[in-house]
């Protein structure tokens, strides 16, 4: 294995590394971040099919199951193949969607309904690949990096919404506006989505910061960085052929340890999509906003997310006691389930927008807290699976938030 250069500084390349890591977040969920913005045109065309809902549980249990295969096996898995792979499928979905839309013109029934299901399911496993894989990976690398790729992740909310208040307000009175805005989503998120996999195949693994890393972990007995070394032009040496073999803790000494971050990443999530998005879209009543009263919370919401992304590069405010963040946590759950159900019964909009916002902000800040402490301490290897396998708790808090935003709709049917 080619030693490490103690002169390739962990330096050089950090800030090009860190906009390629924040793009790369935001790819990771740009594509299922359009099908949620723009579900005002799903709901017109499919009035009776519950899609804010159903398309999040159409991509919940794809995006489980393939992760809990992948972490499983993460130490045998070829990183570089399993993240392409994932940005390839989100790209062919963006296409698809594009071209179900434009061969079906626009118009709703079961047919056409069942084909976005079965997209947003391919997304769902684009999603495990994708983000267990790039978190695994920059887990072993500086915290830095896992902040970018997060507040990435955090940003492809904010620029659909974005898009999403453009494109309502240019085409809210024109014939098929929002057939026309959603059609421009999608070709956005196919031309992304494309961008991504040339910045990984290609940009990434060629960083000298990011070489230094894989090298790094690759000397402590990583498997998973082989392919990546070698497009960055360097060849290492198997295990047996190094003469060097590392122990590291298996997945369950790693959960062990780490029980109270894993559980911390799932009520977080458990909570967020308990609200976001079928709580917002179909159960806060009608307001003086109108139709733009629902993108405006879930603008509110992106924004604030990202926001909460960057507090913890302020160093003084990034919690990393892991007693505080259990604390916070829970605090979290038990103060904004009954803050929602009485300001959506009771409050007005300002207060709705408001809570909303604290939702996105406390979201997006501890999720940060739990990724960038969580690693340290460990080697390369048992980073790369600890990442994974706080994914894989974070991804069933989503799956768990998603079956229980179901108990909305027994208050509203009462």
């Amino acid at each position: 294995m080619e030693a490490l250069d103690q002169s390739m500084a962990p330096s050089k390349g950090k800030n090009v590394a860190m906009v390629v890591s924040w793009l790369l977040g935001t790819g990771c969920l740009l594509a299922f971040n359009c099908i949620l913005t723009i579900q005002d045109y799903y709901l017109h065309l499919f009035p009776k099919y519950h899609p804010s809902r159903v398309l999040t549980v159409a991509y919940m249990p794809f995006s489980l199951i393939s992760l809990i295969i992948l972490s499983y096996n993460e130490a045998k898995i070829n990183t570089r193949r399993r993240v392409l792979v994932g940005f390839t499928i989100f790209f062919v979905g963006s296409l698809l969607l594009l071209a179900l839309d434009l061969a079906t013109s626009g118009k709703g029934g079961i047919g056409s309904f069942i084909g976005i299901c079965i997209i947003s399911s391919s997304f769902g496993v684009a999603s495990a690949h994708v983000e267990g894989g790039m978190v695994g990976d920059l887990s072993f690398m500086q915290p830095d990096f896992i902040q970018s790729f997060s507040a990435g992740m955090a940003a492809s909310g904010v620029i659909i919404s974005a898009l999403r208040i453009i494109t309502k307000a240019a085409f809210e009175n024109s014939k098929n506006g929002l057939r026309k805005g959603a059609i421009m989503f999608f070709a956005i998120s196919a031309f992304f989505e494309l961008l991504c996999v040339f910045l990984y195949a290609y940009a990434f693994p060629k960083l000298p910061i990011v070489k230094y890393y894989r090298l790094k972990a690759a000397s402590e007995g990583s498997k998973t960085v082989s392919a990546d070394l070698a497009a960055g032009g360097i060849q290492t040496l198997t295990v047996e052929e190094n003469g060097v073999q590392m122990e590291r803790r298996n997945n369950k000494e790693l959960l062990k340890h780490n029980f109270d971050y894993a559980v911390n990443i799932f009520l977080i999530y458990m909570l967020t999509l308990f609200i976001v998005p079928g709580f917002l879209y179909e159960d806060t009543g009608s307001h003086s906003l109108g139709t733009w009263y629902v993108l405006v919370l879930i603008s509110a919401y992106n924004v604030f997310d990202f926001v909460g992304r960057y507090i913890p590069l302020l160093k003084f405010l990034n919690m990393e006691s892991r007693k505080g963040l259990v604390i916070a946590t829970i605090s979290r759950l038990f103060l904004f389930i009954p803050a929602f159900y009485f300001t959506a019964k009771y409050g007005y909009q300002g207060w709705m927008i408001l809570l909303t916002s604290f939702l996105g902000l406390t979201n997006g800040y501890l999720t940060v807290c739990v990724f960038t402490s969580a690693p340290k301490g460990y080697t390369g290897p048992e980073q790369n699976a600890l990442g994974n396998l706080l994914v894989l708790f974070l991804i069933s808090g989503i799956c768990a938030g998603v079956v229980l935003d179901w108990f909305w709709l027994i208050d509203k049917v009462g």
